[in-house]
């Protein structure tokens, strides 16, 4: 009895390597003698062992007379594996997910890149030459594909070297490679794609074939359309091989993307994984944005983050002679044409690019773009294109070799594990004579990034629990300071004012600290072996001056009705507002104007139109200041499903001495390199400046935030910091309306960083919050100001040396926030959100 093996992906519970199905490697040799053929199985594959083991499962399944049905192959297995019986109970149950169980039919899972098309001539030629068959059809989903097997199988089949290794007794040795438009003869291959099999398309398919399936065999490429496209043009192809008309009986499926939706094909043979491909450096390596902090930057900036990363790999692909590609794929035509405007923009202002230079570096690609013709030269050394835009569908059989970078423009069109393996595929082929292992960067946005690691192994949830505690023994704990009062809620109507407003009443406008040019930093993440790597680069802010900003501001008072615009404009002329606009910088500690804060300028002038509001108030009376010690921090722990799911776990070397015993065999299981759980190891135990023996990060705001506390630069300028827990240690009470209910409530910051006499209190949020706060988050920024506001006036009145700071912060603001720590400007710092919260109306 076979046992579930220990490596390989997962799906469910099951690895995928375990519901394969083994053909037997007993074999009559008077019907089927395989070693007639290595020879030519050798020249064929070369050093591509994957390439032999597929070739050799197929025709043993197909010739070795074990088998009359797939039905028999999947019912041999189902009595020998533990694991199928596991999955599917029955085999009744398994027997329902196979796809043609009354025929010779099965799937090879080959993963994108590794060279389907060797496999397939290889399957092809040896059944013709053993007289097998008389005719092979090869089927694809699109007419790409049929162009590439095409020019394949001609080349092969035109070698003859290749040709002269096959046995003397070959029925048939020298193929004929055909397409649709002639008819198909004993002794020819052809190769089309799906459409020429239906019914009302004119093709000699058909005509061809029809009472002679059992001497035809059927390869169908892609076969994942076969499965996952039923009731569509797609859903055809099957109709097709199953019409009794032609009786086929022999049909071998590829693929490398063996699901119909989630669930793994129930008829694979032999599989070579995409993981295998990259270890066994057959393919590029893949790397993936595992972490991203500027995650809402402007469209601008976003093409500043691509080309400045397209020009790294320049650097790179430089001493090869090679000019780097990097393909954007997009959802649907229209986005295709509308991205690839907008870059072409981005080209001409920002990199001063000539029209005609941006004609030869920018190709959009998609089934009515007029540069369709040239993607078929784009891997020629003469070809200048640098950039192609393409729709995510059209990728599929398309392979270039200069691919290094592949951006998926929005997650519709990088959201299924096709989409993605198609996508990574268009850029896995290594450029010939590459010494050592290339790899392609997928510039995907942070929160896409779980999706593309289910291409090597999907979650597998357990049970099993980290715990976190305070460490008594750290030098890194330390005194907090909390406030009690009686909650007295009540309500204060603001009274619309008679005559206009009057604006800026500070005579500056509350914003957030930022600067012209920011420093990011991306974590990539290796897909097969999950090691990060860092890549640092600067993007430039679009800035104005506070001339400019005074001028459209007044622009939009002479754009006020009549009345109002003339009350305004004769407060407030540029001079004036230029004026308010320096205040605000200085106060704000800015000494440039990005969009962000032109925005928030123009923005203000929204009071204009302020209404009538109602707004919740609490009569703070502090009753009592307790002191808390970071050593009272309750325990906090974390499952193994959700360290695979949304969790991360930060460890040290001194993690596992302080592991009780009930926990140690999981807590070994879940730091394993390479595990697949989302721990993060420090590999300096003093950088670690909490009391803490391992950190849970609940959502990925919080993992950034913890992975910048950790950074020399900034761990540098910080006495000790500890993570809270989400009740039980440090609460803040406050009250919120919720619907017609005013709601008592009370929140937990995040983080306590003590930075000298300092401590920084920080609640992290995500980015979406700038966009639309949550109903609740303006109240808790509302009265956690005021309570370290009391709690200040408290510790000044007793002359203790300490002093307490608020913030929300957002991802957007984690690089500012930690250059404002390093540069000893924290204490008057204001993030977005912050900004955000305190508006009117928030």
């Amino acid at each position: 009895m076979s046992m579930p093996r220990t490596t390989g992906a997962v799906t469910g519970r099951f690895h995928i390597d375990d519901l394969v199905l083994e053909v037997s490697k007993s074999v009559d040799r008077r019907r089927w003698n395989e070693t007639h053929y290595e020879a030519f199985i050798d020249e064929l594959c070369g050093a591509r062992e994957y390439q032999k083991d597929a070739i050799r499962a197929a025709l043993r399944f197909l010739l070795g007379g074990e088998y009359k049905t797939l039905r028999e192959l999947a019912q041999a297995n189902f009595d020998k594996n533990q694991v199928l019986r596991e999955k599917y109970g029955t085999f009744a149950n398994m027997e329902k997910k196979l796809q043609l169980p009354d025929f010779m039919s099965a799937s090879l899972d080959l993963a994108t890149g590794t060279g389907k098309s060797y496999v397939m001539y290889g399957i092809a030629a040896i059944m013709l030459a053993e007289g097998a068959v008389d005719r092979v059809l090869v089927l694809g989903p699109s007419t790409t594909i049929e162009e590439g097997l095409t020019k394949k199988f001609e080349e092969l089949a035109s070698d003859t070297d290749l040709r002269d290794l096959l046995p003397p007794t070959a029925v048939i040795s020298t193929p004929k490679i055909i397409n649709a438009d002639e008819s198909i003869v004993p002794g020819s291959i052809c190769i089309e794609n799906y459409h020429a099999v239906l019914a009302h398309v004119r093709s000699s398919i058909r005509d061809s074939l029809v009472g002679k399936g059992d001497r035809t065999l059927v390869l169908n490429d892609e076969a994942h359309h076969i499965a996952n496209e039923t009731g569509t043009a797609a859903g055809k192809w099957k109709e097709f091989l199953t019409d009794p008309e032609f009786g086929f009986h022999r049909i071998i499926g590829v693929s490398g993307t063996c699901y119909i939706k989630d669930e793994y094909f129930s008829d694979v043979i032999n599989r070579y994984s995409l993981r295998q491909a990259m270890e066994e450096h057959f393919v590029k390596k893949v790397r993936y944005v595992a972490e991203m902090p500027a995650s809402n930057l402007p469209t601008e900036e976003k093409w500043q983050l691509i080309t400045n990363h397209h020009e790294e790999i320049r650097k790179v692909v430089k001493a090869q002679n090679i000019r780097p590609l990097t393909i954007v794929v997009t959802r649907n035509i229209t986005a295709c044409e509308d991205v690839a405007e907008e870059f072409r923009h981005y080209l001409s202002e920002n990199l001063e690019l000539t029209d005609p230079e941006i004609e030869e570096k920018v190709l959009v690609v998609h089934s009515k773009s007029p540069d369709l013709i040239q993607l078929s030269t784009v891997d020629n050394p003469s070809s200048r294109v640098e950039w192609i835009f393409s729709v995510s569908m059209l990728n599929e059989g398309w392979d270039v070799s200069r691919v290094f970078q592949i951006v998926p423009h929005e997650k519709r069109a990088f959201e299924s594990k096709l989409l993605i393996s198609q996508v990574l595929g268009r850029g896995l082929r290594i450029p010939e004579g590459w010494k050592g292992q290339p790899e392609v960067t997928v510039f995907n946005h942070d929160r896409w990034s779980e999706d593309i690691k289910h291409l090597v192994s999907e979650v597998m949830d357990f049970d099993k629990r980290i715990p976190t505690f305070p460490v008594s023994s750290s030098n890194f704990n330390f005194e907090l300071v909390n406030v009690k009062y009686e909650p007295k809620p009540y309500f204060e109507q603001v009274i619309p004012r008679a005559a206009p407003y009057k604006l800026f009443e500070k005579g500056y406008v509350d914003m957030a600290t930022e600067q012209g040019v920011q420093e990011v930093r991306i974590e990539f993440e290796d897909a097969a072996t999950r090691t990060r790597s860092e890549w640092r680069t600067r993007v430039e802010h679009k800035t104005y001056s506070p001339e400019e900003v005074a001028q459209v501001m007044y622009q939009r008072l002479e754009d006020l009705p009549e009345e109002d615009s003339k009350f305004y404009t004769n407060q407030f002329g540029v001079a004036e507002l230029e004026k308010v606009v320096r205040l605000s910088m200085e106060k704000a500690k800015n000494k440039v104007i990005t969009e962000s804060m032109r925005q928030k300028f123009l923005s203000a002038l929204g009071t204009l139109q302020r209404k009538t509001t109602q707004m919740v108030r609490y009569d703070f009376t502090p009753t009592e200041y307790p002191t808390i010690l970071t050593l009272e921090r309750p325990q906090e722990s974390a499952s193994a499903s959700e360290l695979k799911a949304t969790k991360t776990l930060f460890l040290t070397s001194e993690t596992a001495a302080s592991i009780p015993d009930e926990y140690i065999d999981a807590y070994e299981e879940i730091s394993e390199q390479g595990s697949g759980y989302r721990t993060i190891p420090v590999p300096n135990k003093y950088d670690f400046k909490t009391p803490l023996n391992a950190v849970i990060a609940d959502h990925e705001p919080e993992k950034k935030f913890i992975k910048e506390l950790l950074l020399p630069e900034n761990h540098a300028h910080i006495t000790a910091w500890i993570k809270s827990t989400p009740i039980g240690f440090y609460e803040i009470e406050y009250s919120w309306r919720k619907g017609e209910h005013l709601k008592r409530s009370r929140f937990s910051p995040d983080f306590f960083i003590k930075i000298g006499p300092l401590l920084v209190v920080v609640e992290t949020k995500g980015d979406e919050e700038l966009r639309e706060p949550s109903p609740e988050n303006p109240k808790k920024y509302e009265y956690a100001l005021k309570h370290f506001e009391h709690l200040n006036e408290h510790l000044h009145k007793k002359d203790i040396d300490v002093h307490y700071q608020f913030h929300f912060l957002t991802p957007t603001d984690f690089s500012t926030f930690f250059q404002c720590l390093r540069d000893g400007n924290i204490s008057g710092y204001r993030s977005k959100l912050d900004v955000r919260l305190s508006e009117p109306g928030s």
